[in-house]
């Protein structure tokens, strides 16, 4: 059969389209993103702001860091791919459950202090014995109450220790009287203080304690190279937004008000009491090791050894995040 130039047979066209509808359908495939990471966080707390910014820039519309943390890291099913927490809350997981969790990166330092009423009789930590404080005993303003107290000799027995909850209801409990100080984190401290005003008094924890606000994981998602792959690049996205975000807090500032249920003032007012660093501090595994007799003590149970407790901690996916290109 003789064909017309610029004529083909239609099994030629059927052909030709299949081919190149192949070729688009493997283009397509090959730049469809992944499914975001599940990342959970303290929605209540600041720390996590830098979190919430990565998440919006790195991701699209409308996802956004849900409720959790540790405690979903380590539930049978529907565990999240990340976990924001203060490194007290790795501590406290039971030995049969803990073996999976790895500490991945410093989001950043909470800078804590006591905030209390003058008129209780308060002008220093040693008037501290036999006052009601309001805290979350085991978390890592309970420890950081642990260790101030212990400066001057004092433990936790030696106050009256209330954990109440939620914990802006500490700082109406601070106004009505019902106690005389308190040990949490923000905005809760920076509302008491202004709260009090002139009848305030605080003491800052420099040198004493900061806590560690960790980006955490599981060795099951590490062990993914896919996933340990997008978790490297979260990694590295959080350390570049943090920096961005240093310099303008503003938008950071409006998604931690937006997720926990304050006003923009208050988050605002607060942000000083971090130190936002996206790092590894080299002091990581000396914290827990202090830290850990503490919770132990608490939990009447023996303490971990240091060797045990360095295998929660993964500087790895810090270290590869830190070679990619920006």
């Amino acid at each position: 059969m003789r064909i017309r130039s610029g004529v083909r047979p239609l099994g030629v066209l059927a052909a030709t389209a299949a081919l190149l509808s192949g070729c688009q359908n493997t283009r397509e495939a090959a730049v469809r993103p992944a499914a975001p990471l599940v990342v959970h966080g303290a929605l209540g707390v600041v720390e996590v702001g830098p979190v919430h910014l990565t998440v919006e820039r790195l991701y699209p519309a409308g996802t956004k860091v849900q409720q959790g943390g540790i405690a979903t890291l380590i539930r049978p099913e529907n565990k999240p791919d990340l976990g924001t927490n203060a490194e007290t809350q790795v501590l406290r997981v039971p030995a049969d459950q803990a073996s999976d969790l790895r500490i991945i990166l410093t989001v950043a330092d909470g800078l804590y202090r006591i905030v209390g009423r003058k008129s209780a009789g308060i002008a220093s930590i040693a008037d501290l014995k036999g006052k009601r404080i309001g805290t979350s005993t085991l978390s890592s303003s309970g420890y950081f109450l642990h260790l101030m107290l212990k400066r001057e000799g004092l433990t936790l027995s030696d106050v009256e220790v209330r954990d109440i909850m939620p914990y802006r209801a500490l700082v109406d409990a601070l106004r009505g009287g019902e106690i005389d100080a308190i040990s949490i984190w923000e905005p809760h401290s920076e509302n008491a203080v202004r709260m009090l005003g002139e009848d305030g008094i605080q003491f800052a924890g420099t040198g004493v304690y900061r806590e560690l606000f960790n980006l955490n994981t599981t060795q099951t998602a590490l062990s993914d190279p896919d996933k340990r792959r997008r978790i490297v690049e979260f990694v590295r996205a959080l350390i570049d937004t943090t920096a961005e975000m240093n310099r303008d807090p503003g938008r950071a500032q409006q998604l931690v008000a937006s997720a926990g249920g304050y006003t923009l003032e208050e988050v605002a007012r607060s942000w000083k009491h971090h130190a936002f660093t996206a790092s590894f501090p080299d002091d990581m595994l000396d914290v827990m090791v202090d830290e850990e007799i503490w919770i132990a003590a608490l939990q009447k149970r023996p303490a971990r050894s240091r060797e045990e407790l360095a295998k929660f901690i993964d500087r790895s996916i810090y270290e590869e995040a830190l070679a990619l290109k920006r």
